[in-house]
């Protein structure tokens, strides 16, 4: 549920207070000192529901009225209004400005409240002649116009920076522990599926032995029979075949390194997959790449598997792989047009025998998963309107750079 800003806290009260204190200060009968505090006074305590529906306009506005209602205080508040004892009142649109703006906002917005309190020199002028005393007092009043916003600007950025970096630790540890489960998960996996896979591989010898035998006895007998033990032979196989597929993905890989050109290696991935007549493949791979110790197979594997599921999921659309060097490595983004993968399975699609195809064993993005992992590097879904962003990472790069680059 959506949290909603409470009608009154408890520092609108303490901003009442403050302003009361002002009104009973001399002069106590100029109404329009009194007016000017209770517009300062009713804004202050609704400037937070200005700034929230209006986010872009609302900062700007809130510091005009601000300077507006202060100039109009310094003018009825002194028979000089550049003397007036009230011209500390231009620290609240400066201090606004500060908690508001950017370091080159404070300092327009501090500017403009200086040359909006200057003003007043200017008719004091005619009647009165500007000391020495009273130019280094008015230059001192300005300086530490700007010396506050500036303080306060800077602890603000800090402060703004501090829980950016704060959020980014979160989301990072959030990640990390998304895919520690998922290890875990593919670990525990792993190790059942080697288990019974050992266990069916046995019997499964054994009913297809027995079918074998049972299409030499039935050789020129019933058909129908006959026909029954190749269907029993032909399933055994298909069987053997998932059973073999298990055992490979539980047992650890056995990688073969060299040096290896990640652009030739993908090009060779996507014409191993063959797309639909409205499938476009879009290619853009950023020069000089750098070589990495790859097992070229693997990966290979890798980047056909996530390529076909990309072409599997589009009727038509486009498919664009790009590949750039980043500090450590080379990233790689499989992005398609495709439906996308629904918030609630995002978590599920890299576990083994997870699949939403009716046709499928649901290895290909765990076997992904892990030739990634086994590199040292890492797969995720990425986020994005519209379709799916496969986002790999592969580390090295101690290696020369391959002088290659391809767009398409």
């Amino acid at each position: 549920m959506e949290s909603r800003r409470p009608v009154w806290t408890w520092m609108d009260l303490i901003w009442l207070v403050f302003l009361a204190g002002l009104a009973i200060l001399p002069p106590i009968t100029e109404i329009h000192k009194q007016l000017i505090l209770f517009g300062f006074a009713v804004f202050q305590i609704f400037e937070g529901r200005l700034l929230a529906h209006a986010p872009q306009r609302g900062p700007a506005l809130a510091v005009l009225i601000k300077i507006a209602l202060a100039t109009l205080l310094i003018g009825h508040t002194g028979v000089i209004a550049i003397n007036s004892r009230y011209y500390p009142i231009y620290y609240i649109p400066v201090v606004t400005a500060a908690m508001l703006f950017g370091p080159w906002g404070t300092l327009g917005w501090t500017t403009l409240s200086s040359a909006a309190y200057v003003a007043y020199l200017w008719p004091a002028l005619q009647y009165y002649r500007l000391t020495a005393e009273a130019r280094d007092e008015l230059a001192l009043r300005v300086f530490f116009f700007y010396f506050v916003a500036l303080i306060i600007n800077r602890f603000v950025v800090e402060t703004r920076q501090q829980r950016d970096l704060y959020r980014q630790t979160a989301e990072s540890l959030a990640q990390a522990q998304a895919e520690a489960r998922t290890a875990e998960r593919l670990a525990a996996l792993g190790q059942l599926s080697a288990g019974l896979a050992h266990e069916i591989r046995n019997p499964l010898q054994v009913i297809k032995g027995s079918a074998e035998m049972l299409q030499k006895e039935l050789h020129g007998a019933s058909p129908v029979a006959l026909e029954l033990a190749g269907y029993i032979s032909e399933e055994v196989n298909r069987t053997n075949l998932l059973v073999s597929r298990f055992l490979d993905f539980a047992k650890p890989l056995q990688l073969q390194r060299e040096p290896t050109d990640v652009a030739q290696l993908l090009d060779r991935a996507l014409a191993s997959v063959h797309p639909g007549a409205g499938i476009v493949v879009e290619r853009a791979y950023a020069k000089a790449l750098p070589l990495l110790p790859l097992d070229a197979t693997l990966c290979e594997r890798a980047f056909a598997n996530l390529a076909q599921n990309a072409l599997e999921a589009m009727a038509e659309g486009t498919l664009r792989v790009t590949a750039e060097a980043l500090a450590g490595g080379v990233q790689i983004v499989f992005r398609d047009t495709g439906p996308g993968v629904p918030e609630e399975l995002r978590e599920q699609i890299f576990n083994p025998f997870f699949t939403t195809k009716p046709t499928g064993v649901g290895l290909g993005l765990a076997i992904v998963a892990k030739i990634m992992d086994q590199h040292g590097g890492w797969i995720r879904l990425g986020r994005g309107a519209g379709g799916a962003a496969f986002e790999l990472f592969l580390p090295g790069g101690e290696y020369k750079h391959a002088d290659t680059a391809h767009r398409g």
